[in-house]
């Protein structure tokens, strides 16, 4: 398998994810194999505060290898981590990280900060930044301002 397909794998998971009203982002991750293991997609408006995709994607994973260590891996997501997200892809031994957008808000893995690469750290993620930046940025813009259409038609029809 090939990094277009993993990603376009994670992209089927954001665009679920859009279409339950979660913010779209969606990830994945492979093996040593090029097997995808692990799969994940936003799910914290349905009340899982903790509801990332990438920690539903490395729990699975996880599941499926029977272990905790994921070495030799590689997570494919359509937005930059979070510093909570990077720290499990840490804990994880996750191999690589492959995203797709950058998240100047909330990214921990080059915006804000790269807790993923800290070298007082006992692993490090080798990251791939960039990859379909356009498509996922889109996205999200489109999630969005259907969001806001929707506020505002909301506060319209109550006003």
């Amino acid at each position: 398998m090939t990094l277009a397909h993993w990603m376009q794998h994670a992209f089927a998971l954001a665009e679920e994810a859009a279409a339950e009203g979660e913010i779209p982002v969606g990830a994945v991750i492979a093996d040593r194999n090029g097997t995808i293991i692990g799969r994940g997609r936003n799910r914290r408006e349905s009340g899982d505060p903790l509801g990332h995709a990438e920690l539903y994607a490395i729990r699975e994973a996880s599941l499926a290898i029977g272990g905790w260590r994921l070495e030799g891996t590689t997570m494919v997501v359509t937005l930059e981590p979070c510093a909570m997200c990077a720290g499990a892809l840490v804990n994880a031994r996750v191999e690589h990280l492959v995203f797709a957008a950058f998240d100047p808000k909330a990214g921990f893995c080059g915006s804000l900060g790269n807790l993923v690469q800290d070298p007082r750290l006992n692993h490090r993620v080798a990251v791939t930044s960039g990859y379909e930046e356009e498509r996922s940025r889109l996205l999200l813009q489109e999630f969005f301002r259907k969001l806001r259409m929707r506020s505002d038609t909301e506060r319209w029809q109550s006003g």
